[in-house]
């Protein structure tokens, strides 16, 4: 078995153990495979393996592999920090963006994204931590925003995502994503369910899903070390 399939099915059983472990069901957790800085030859392996769900943050860079594997079906993510003037490229080529954190952002979006297309899925970043090189909406805002949401007809908010600080400790881990669900138990209503909680990486799976997390982005555990853009 090629290593990248291997290794895939490697993180599909961690998901299936903690689910169990946390008493989650069987396809309450979904893998996004986070193939940013990676070439179309390592999804295609994934593909064959039968990944369907990417994730991608540099937007030139996604263009050409959403325009190579245009065929296959498959379920592109935008995950990364979202430039203004990258917006209607986002909103023309994915099916999901998990990294608002502003209503102009939101507005943008709507109005970019093409009739012809279904409403684009979107997930707020909540700020969970401090950190201030972290992106994020505090708590307060995200209120605020939820409430407006009628207005944008060519969205549909799914739930949060978050980047919590790094930890080595379970414990610790799972902190920040229980305040995540919590938050997201707050803003819940009928109309708005949020049923989507993007959270947990590579080194924070086991947390993530104890606390409720319905889509973990694995990147790493998948492809192996990452190459950024112009890294030697």
């Amino acid at each position: 078995m090629p290593p990248i399939q291997s290794r895939l099915e490697s993180v599909r059983q961690q998901i299936r153990r903690a689910a169990i472990k946390y008493q989650r069901g069987d396809d309450a957790v979904q893998l996004l495979a986070v193939s940013k800085t990676r070439p179309v030859e390592d999804i295609l392996q994934a593909i064959e393996a039968g990944q369907r769900r990417f994730g991608e943050s540099y937007i030139q860079e996604a263009l050409g592999k959403i325009e190579q594997l245009g065929d296959l079906g498959l379920e592109w993510h935008f995950i990364g920090r979202i430039q203004g003037n990258k917006t209607r490229a986002i909103a023309e080529n994915f099916d999901w963006v998990h990294s608002i954190d502003s209503a102009k952002q939101i507005r943008r979006l709507n109005d970019q994204r093409p009739e012809q297309l279904a409403p684009l899925n979107i997930c707020l970043q909540i700020k969970i931590d401090d950190e201030e090189s972290k992106a994020g909406i505090p708590h307060e805002e995200a209120r605020e925003l939820v409430k407006t949401m009628h207005h944008y007809p060519r969205l549909v908010l799914q739930g949060l995502m978050t980047l919590p600080a790094p930890s080595e400790q379970l414990d610790a881990q799972r902190k920040p994503f229980r305040r995540l669900r919590q938050l997201r138990d707050e803003l819940a209503t009928a109309e708005l369910p949020l049923p989507m909680l993007s959270m947990g990486m590579t080194d924070d799976l086991e947390a993530a899903i104890a606390e409720g997390s319905t889509m973990v982005r694995i990147g790493t555990a998948i492809f192996g070390p990452r190459h950024y853009p112009g890294q030697a």
